[in-house]
């Protein structure tokens, strides 16, 4: 199983700490990281890329220091090793403009506000995951007893079938 990056962007430590506690049983198959700003994360981003690690999926707040979080989702849907990554939105600061903004420019693939349940949270970055997974992992099969089993099994059925037929 190829190893895949979950980065968690927010500048209050202890969100950062609630997010790794809910997302904590991903880490034997994802490498999880934090960063406090965008800045930060553009090492860790930097860093993972130079390992050959690919950003599966990002968790960003809006409200930071320096560059906001939608425009640093926006500015990582353009990035050739980025573009293919999930990106939700975890905030309660993000005005409707700035999400319709960040929606509309297919920067966006999910917003979850502030305060969470740590157990919404982690059905949406499985579901989050899953679909990344789907779209560009070859070997499905190790992925189904990780993510949605059902969604897995479903593409590689589907994946048969688109076989059968060529």
């Amino acid at each position: 199983m190829n190893k895949y990056l979950i980065l968690c962007v927010d500048d209050e430590r202890e969100v950062l700490n609630s997010v790794f506690h809910d997302l904590s049983s991903l880490e034997e198959h994802f490498v999880l990281e934090a960063a406090e700003s965008v800045d930060e994360a553009k090492e860790v981003l930097a860093e993972s890329i130079a390992d050959h690690i690919p950003l599966a999926l990002i968790l960003c707040d809006h409200i930071m220091p320096g560059e906001t979080g939608i425009d640093f989702l926006i500015e990582l849907k353009h990035w050739s090793e980025t573009e293919k990554s999930r990106r939700i939105l975890l905030t309660g600061q993000a005005g409707l403009e700035e999400t319709v903004q960040a929606v509309n420019q297919a920067s966006l693939d999910y917003y979850i506000a502030k305060p969470w349940d740590g157990d919404q949270l982690k059905q949406v970055v499985i579901d989050q995951l899953t679909s990344y997974v789907i779209e560009n992992e070859n070997d499905l099969m190790p992925w189904a007893r990780v993510l949605d089993t059902n969604r897995i099994m479903a593409a590689l059925s589907d994946r048969r079938l688109s076989l059968s037929d060529s």
